[in-house]
């Protein structure tokens, strides 16, 4: 046998910290057990983000001595934190944590996705229809809203983030249609070309695309909520860019599932750090709780807008941020559209 081959390559094998490994050994540990699953499933999806063990005990139709041990189990493990109030103790997930509790607690045959219901179709179909005006009506967009939701939901049997599927699905579509029948031009020209070429967004022959930066601390949250519903309203019409001055590993959980509730995609998003280059090439840059971290470029239009973090907040409480984003979003489309 052998014994002078080369070993794998020592640089390429970075096991985890070991400090690190245990905190997520014990946080696997403790919720390693399908009640304590259900349990956290049930805290958080509630609105406001607590509850207390006599009604978890109802639901699951355990005895409250029992549903008390995991709880205990899981606060000592810092999953949950314990807040009294008066005589009641309500249990609420770790801010920390509850994007971890909302993905592992979230599954793909998750029954509250099955069905859209009926006012989010048609704020599908609003949104839809502003991004494709003047290329069709709000009734053909309002069909193709409906035959995508029935496709996904019936031949494709999708069930998670169903309402921001059917409105990606919808928007190909349209966008497919848009280009056989040529109301619009090829992404060639207007999506990807560069600046100052013939054929691209700002030469002669092809509408100006503004470019637009959003940047907050993380590029997990509020910049990507803003991105998803700029780009759900403008479609090509604007490009939309987002990143953070200390980015996050992922984009948070409960803005993903936030922005689904509306039927707004997030298109595989994920963090990204702030360079300098994209600030350039920026014709709007809206920044968001990131301070001073944005470098300063004539010709550019800075706005800042205050925003709280949704970041350990709620599901309202990322419900509310959502909604104020969407607000600012709406009006500052009105704003360039006017100056298109």
């Amino acid at each position: 046998m052998r014994t002078d081959l080369a070993g794998p390559d020592p640089d390429a094998l970075r096991p985890l910290d070991r400090a690190a490994a245990e905190d997520i050994a014990r946080g696997l540990r403790a919720m390693a057990d399908p009640t304590r699953v259900q349990l956290l499933g049930m805290i958080v999806s509630r609105p406001d983000g607590r509850a207390l063990v006599g009604e978890l005990a109802t639901a699951l139709g355990l005895s409250q001595p029992t549903v008390s041990h995991h709880m205990r189990i899981m606060t000592e493990e810092g999953l949950l934190a314990r807040a009294q109030v008066g005589r009641q103790v309500w249990y609420s997930v770790m801010p920390e944590r509850v994007g971890d509790v909302l993905e592992t607690t979230r599954s793909d045959t998750d029954p509250i996705a099955v069905v859209v219901a009926a006012p989010v179709l048609a704020r599908i179909t609003d949104d839809l229809a502003t991004r494709f005006r003047g290329t069709f009506s709000h009734e053909t967009v309002g069909r193709y809203v409906r035959e995508s939701y029935e496709l996904l939901a019936g031949q494709a049997k999708i069930t998670r983030y169903l309402p921001s599927f059917t409105a990606r699905f919808a928007g190909d579509r349209l966008r497919s249609l848009a280009a056989a029948d040529g109301r619009i031009a090829t992404d060639g020209l207007v999506a990807t070309g560069a600046k100052g070429v013939p054929g691209s967004p700002d030469s002669p022959d092809v509408p100006d695309v503004p470019d637009v930066l959003f940047v907050c601390v993380q590029n997990a949250g509020r910049s990507q909520l803003a991105s998803a519903i700029l780009r759900s309203l403008a479609g090509e019409r604007v490009r939309v860019l987002t990143a953070g001055s200390a980015p996050a590993g992922r984009v948070n959980p409960m803005v993903v599932a936030a922005l689904d509730e509306i039927g707004v995609p997030l298109a595989g998003e994920y963090p990204k750090p702030l360079t300098d280059e994209v600030v350039r090439a920026a014709d709007y840059v809206i920044t968001m709780g990131c301070g001073d971290a944005c470098p300063v470029y004539p010709g550019r239009t800075y706005l800042d807008w205050e925003l709280a973090d949704p970041v350990g907040l709620p599901m309202e409480g990322v419900r509310a941020i959502r909604d104020e984003i969407e607000a600012r979003v709406r009006a500052l489309l009105a704003d360039l559209d006017r100056m298109r």
